[in-house]
Order: structure tokens, then C-alpha cells, then sequence
């Protein structure tokens, strides 16, 4: 221990009042696995909640329906979702609108969306609504269900989707707020004091 180190080591016995230079270190509060448990329980705990008020026309179990929810919000597109769940993009696809998951680009028709859902409220089958459409069945059959999907959520105040998005979220802000509060607290923790002490 060289001066320098013994006078700062000095002067902070005689300020704190106790030999101890170091603290103990705290014990964790909690692992990743943890965390990740916790969030996977709320997740599945809203997906619940809706298999009860609606009928899901997707086969997907409660893991992969998760999985699917998780990965949306990370920004992956269903032929993302659909590899890692070793699965079609079409399954996907009817999973998330089970969830009430809609983008964007969901509602890039090929027809009109607003004469869709005229068609739609006078009960037009889905071969009718080709016909005027001058669409593919196929097409008819997605764009229907992605006319459903939005009034369910908005009947249901797009409660759902915004419980996903508080759960995923309160994940993604808690690292860098707390980072941003432990570098603040060390900046005014440190600020004015001499910083170049050679130990």
C-alpha cells in the first residue's frame, strides 16, 4: 500500500467511523429464468382470458401461442414466427389475429377495405364477395378476417393488445432505466470530486 492509498484510507476510517473499506455484497434479487417465468405466467394469463370470450381458430397451444406474441412485438414477420415454430405462415397468421395482432401492412388490400365490410355486413358469402371484388377467395377470406379481427379489438377497447404491450414493455424499459438511474446517481454521486488518483 503505497502513501496516497494509506491517507485515503485514512481519511475514510476517520469519516466513516469503521475499518471495514468494503461493503458486502447484496444478494440477488431474482435470475433472468425467473423474470422470464414471471412474464411468460402474464402472458399466458391474458391468452387465457381471451380463449374464454372468443373461439380461437388457431391449433396452437398455450407455448407457442406465447411465443407467437413475444416475437410480434420483437418486430418479426410470420414467415419469422412460423420457422422458429417449425410451422406455415398461414397458421401464424390465424394465431395473431386470434390475439387480435394486427400490422400495418395488414389492412394493404388489394380492393377497397371499407366496400369489403359493406359486403361483409350484408352478409355476402365469401364466393359473392369475390365475384364483386373481382378477387381470389383466398384473398376474400384474409382480408375477412382481418375486418373481424379489428372489431373484436375495438369492441374490447383494444384491451388485450395494450396488456401485451404493457407486460413486453415493462421488460424492455426496466434494463435501461435502471441503468440510466445507476449512471445518474454516479454522476452526482461524483460530480466535483477529484478523479485522478493513481492508486
Amino acid at each position: 500500500m503505497d502513501e496516497k492509498t494509506r491517507e485515503l484510507r485514512d481519511i475514510f476510517v476517520d469519516v466513516a467511523d469503521d475499518e471495514t473499506v468494503t461493503e458486502p455484497q447484496a444478494e440477488a434479487r431474482g435470475s433472468l429464468t425467473d423474470e422470464d417465468d414471471r412474464i411468460t405466467e402474464r402472458l399466458e394469463t391474458v391468452i387465457a382470458r381471451m380463449r374464454d370470450r372468443y373461439e380461437f381458430d388457431s391449433d396452437f397451444g398455450d407455448d407457442d401461442l406465447h411465443t407467437v406474441v413475444r416475437r410480434f412485438y420483437d418486430g418479426d414477420g410470420d414467415g419469422a414466427i412460423a420457422a422458429v415454430l417449425d410451422s406455415t405462415r398461414h397458421a401464424v397468421f390465424l394465431a395473431r389475429t386470434d390475439l387480435h395482432l394486427l400490422r400495418e401492412s395488414d389492412s394493404d388490400a388489394p380492393f377497397d377495405l371499407d366496400e369489403l365490410r359493406d359486403l361483409l355486413d350484408a352478409e355476402y358469402t365469401v364466393s359473392e364477395t369475390a365475384a364483386v371484388l373481382d378477387a381470389a377467395e383466398s384473398t376474400v377470406r384474409r382480408y375477412r378476417r382481418i375486418v373481424r379481427t379489428e372489431r373484436e379489438s375495438r369492441q374490447a377497447n383494444g384491451r388485450f393488445r395494450d396488456e401485451f404491450e404493457e407486460i413486453l414493455t415493462d421488460v424492455d424499459l426496466e434494463g435501461p432505466m435502471t441503468d440510466d438511474v445507476r449512471e445518474t446517481g454516479l454522476e452526482d454521486a461524483t460530480d466535483g470530486m477529484e478523479t485522478d488518483v493513481s492508486f
